[in-house]
């Protein structure tokens, strides 16, 4: 999202130098920029390499996260940048302790200070698994900063349990990553619905329909997308496909659901537990793990699937942005009441369940497979989520600094 953002305002002004005349870019630093009216100065503060890195304490990491508050003020001085931008740890101690650190040394240079709650449940963590002295420390660092930006409603008590000046809502939004929806997506999927309708009615498919339907239509291919663990949900999904299977064999019912879990794994011993879950049992394959995907395999799989499945009840789960992105492409959604998610969807939208419940999921799988719901997701996604709606929301309310 900070990629998003900054592409969307002209990037960072100090790779493209400057003119010297009153703090202005120099010629060629980005139409976008001059439209929003948002100047960006961009410190990449990465101090983990992989995924399994994050979280982990080094002496190299906290050389490299001072070398990058000392990037940050020499903007402040060089470039006379006013407002100090930095997105808040999720509740862990390692990332707390680097927030710490970044507010302490940075914020005495900046005139304004925005915090972007991408993260949810630091509240919370802080009133019940810490000890006062950090909740000291924390809100010392946070105190009346004069901009904090949430996603949703549920992220409004993070922030305004550190007393923030104003607060605003801002969802995520991205870039289309489906525009030829209508024309390439929708009538395979819309062939595959009238498909497996007439398999459940007991009438057999036209030849038309199974043209167009693809490969075997009568399985209905269910992804999951993320961070492979446990929190997410991944092994609710498996289980709620193994007993959506159950259902449609114990009911002689002509449909098979499969699995495509795509993602990297954090856990080594989750990994082997998944790949031993999903070895075929009587000739039936239940599941595929696809790995990491991105770009084209990433388009590919999401336009491939019939639903996804994302029964996340992640301690740090804030706007769930996968599920944005299963919307841009027509996906019917079975997912978690779990902090903000239900805010993305409409009233009362059929594939909402509770945590940790498989069988709710397997329900919602069955259900959602001969309702045309994603198309109306797919609406959805244009209405709120788009870029230029995220980029319009959030350059309205930096814009509320100087007033």
């Amino acid at each position: 999202m900070v990629q998003l953002m900054l592409a969307g305002f002209g990037g960072g002004h100090q790779q493209g130098g400057r003119n010297g005349h009153g703090g202005q870019p120099a010629t060629g630093a980005g139409n976008v920029e001059s439209a929003r009216g948002i100047e960006c100065y961009h410190v990449n503060a990465r101090i983990s390499d992989t995924l399994q890195d994050i979280g982990h304490v080094r002496c190299a990491k906290f050389l490299m996260l001072v070398a990058y508050c000392l990037q940050a003020i020499w903007f402040r001085f060089r470039y006379g940048v006013k407002n100090f931008y930095y997105i808040p740890a999720p509740g862990k101690h390692t990332a707390l302790y680097r927030d710490w650190l970044v507010m302490f040394l940075c914020r005495p240079f900046f005139k304004r200070v925005v915090l972007h709650w991408h993260a949810a449940g630091l509240g919370k963590w802080l009133e019940r698994e810490v000890q006062i002295r950090t909740r000291s420390l924390t809100f010392l660092a946070y105190k009346h900063v004069d901009l904090s930006i949430v996603l949703s409603h549920f992220n409004l008590s993070d922030a305004e349990k550190l007393l923030p000046k104003r607060v605003l809502k801002v969802p995520n939004g991205i870039p289309d990553p489906c525009p030829d929806y209508e024309t390439l997506v929708l009538p395979r999927r819309r062939a595959r619905l009238t498909v497996r309708r007439k398999l459940l009615a007991g009438e057999p498919p036209s030849p038309a329909d199974l043209a167009m339907a693809g490969d075997r239509p009568e399985v209905i291919k269910v992804l999951f997308l993320g961070h492979c663990m446990r929190q997410k949900g991944l092994f609710d999904a498996l289980e709620a496909v193994e007993l959506a299977n159950e259902h449609f064999v114990r009911n002689a019912l002509p449909l098979r659901v499969h699995l495509t879990a795509a993602g990297e794994f954090v856990d080594a011993a989750e990994r082997t537990e998944f790949e031993r879950r999903i070895q075929p049992r009587g000739g039936l394959e239940i599941a595929t793990y696809r790995g990491f995907v991105s770009g084209a395999d990433k388009r590919t799989v999401l336009m491939d699937s019939d639903c996804l499945c994302f029964p996340t009840y992640y301690s740090a789960e804030s706007f769930g942005l996968v599920l944005v992105e299963a919307m841009a492409f027509g996906l019917p959604i079975v997912a978690t009441r779990w902090r903000a998610l239900p805010e993305l969807f409409p009233p009362n939208y059929p594939g909402l369940v509770d945590v940790r419940a498989p069988d709710q999921a397997a329900a919602a799988l069955r259900g959602l497979m001969v309702s045309p719901t994603g198309e109306d997701l797919r609406q959805l996604f244009i209405q709120r989520f788009t870029l230029d709606r995220f980029l319009e929301n959030l350059a309205g309310a930096l814009h509320h600094l100087e007033g």
